[in-house]
C-alpha cells in the first residue's frame, strides 16, 4: 500500500511531467506554422518554375531528354531512395509508417535500391526492417537548415546519375493532410525523361502571350531543372518536418490527457489515505479519552 510519502513523490513527478508534455505540446505548435508557411510560399514558385520549363519545352519541343550515361554505364545500376524520417522521438507512428510504406514501395521496384535517410530514428526502423541505409543526414531544426541539407543531397544525387550508377531517385516522405494527420508520398526525382518533360507540357500558360527563352537555350533549360529539383527536395523536407511536428503534437495531446487523469487518480488517493489516516488519528484520540474517562 502506497504512503502519503509515495504519493507525494507521484504526484510531484507527474506535475514534472506535466510541464515538459506542455513545453513540448508549445513548441510542436509553434514549428508546425513555420514549415507549412515554408511550404504555402514555395506552392508560387514551384508554380513559377513549371512555366519556366513549359515556356522553355514550348520554344525548343524537340528537346529529348534521356539519361546517356545510365544507357552507357557498365556498372551495376540501382535505384536511389531518399527518405525523410525524424531525429527525435515522441512523434507517435511517424517513422514506423514512413518506413512500412517505403518497404512496400521497394518490394515492388525492380533492382536493387540503396537508401538515404534523414533522420537517425528511421535509420534504425529501416535497419530493423532489413532495408539498411547507405548515407545518413541530420535533419533540420529549422527553416533555415533546409538549404544546406537539400544542397548536399542534390550534389551526391547528381554525381551518382551523371556517372550512370543510380537510374533513378525516389523521395519518400509524410506530408500533412487539411485538418488533421499526414499521409505518404513519393515522388520521382531523377531521371528527368520524356515523362517528366510531358508534365510541364500538359500545363497551360495563363496568357495568350506566347513565351521566349532570352539567354542561352542550354544554360536557361540547366537553371530552371536546378530549381525544380531544389524546390522539390526544400518542399519534401519541409513538409515531412511539419508532419513530424503534427504527429508529436497529437502524441503530447494524447499524453497530457493521459497525465491529466492519472493526477486525478493520485491526487484522490492521496486525499482518501489523509482523510483516513486523520480518522485514525481522531478515533485513536477518542479512544484514549473515553479510556481516562472509565478510570476516572
Amino acid at each position: 500500500m502506497d504512503t502519503l510519502a509515495n504519493l507525494q513523490k507521484k504526484l510531484s513527478s507527474a506535475e514534472d511531467l506535466k510541464s515538459v508534455v506542455r513545453t513540448m505540446k508549445a513548441m510542436a505548435a509553434s514549428n508546425i506554422g513555420q514549415y507549412e508557411l515554408a511550404v504555402s510560399s514555395l506552392g508560387e514558385y514551384n508554380r513559377t518554375v513549371g512555366l519556366g520549363i513549359l515556356g522553355y519545352f514550348r520554344e525548343k519541343p524537340t528537346v529529348v531528354l534521356s539519361n546517356k550515361a545510365i544507357v552507357e554505364s557498365k556498372k551495376e545500376r540501382l535505384h536511389c531512395a531518399v527518405v525523410f524520417g525524424s531525429d527525435q522521438g515522441l512523434v507517435g507512428q511517424f517513422n514506423d509508417i514512413i518506413a512500412e510504406f517505403v518497404a512496400d514501395y521497394l518490394a515492388e521496384l525492380p533492382g536493387k535500391t540503396e537508401i538515404w535517410v534523414v533522420g537517425e530514428r528511421l535509420a534504425s526502423k529501416l535497419l530493423d526492417m532489413g532495408y539498411p541505409p547507405t548515407k545518413r543526414f541530420v535533419l533540420p531544426g529549422a527553416v533555415e537548415a533546409i538549404t544546406p541539407l537539400v544542397s548536399q543531397i542534390l550534389v551526391k544525387s547528381e554525381e551518382n546519375i551523371d556517372n550512370g550508377r543510380f537510374e533513378g531517385i525516389y523521395v519518400f516522405h509524410n506530408q500533412p493532410k487539411n485538418g488533421v494527420g499526414y499521409s505518404q508520398m513519393v515522388e520521382q526525382l531523377l531521371p528527368l525523361n520524356e515523362q517528366w518533360k510531358q508534365r510541364f507540357l500538359n500545363l497551360k500558360w495563363p496568357t495568350n502571350f506566347i513565351p521566349q527563352v532570352a539567354g542561352g537555350m542550354k544554360d536557361t533549360l540547366l537553371a530552371l531543372i536546378h530549381e525544380y529539383l531544389f524546390s522539390s527536395l526544400f518542399k519534401a523536407c519541409a513538409e515531412s518536418l511539419a508532419s513530424e511536428n503534427s504527429s508529436r503534437l497529437i502524441a503530447m495531446q494524447r499524453a497530457e490527457k493521459n497525465i491529466g487523469e492519472l493526477l486525478d487518480n493520485l491526487n484522490y488517493e492521496y486525499h482518501q489515505l489523509r482523510q483516513g489516516l486523520i480518522d485514525a488519528e481522531l478515533f485513536d484520540v477518542i479512544a484514549g479519552f473515553e479510556a481516562l474517562k472509565k478510570k476516572r
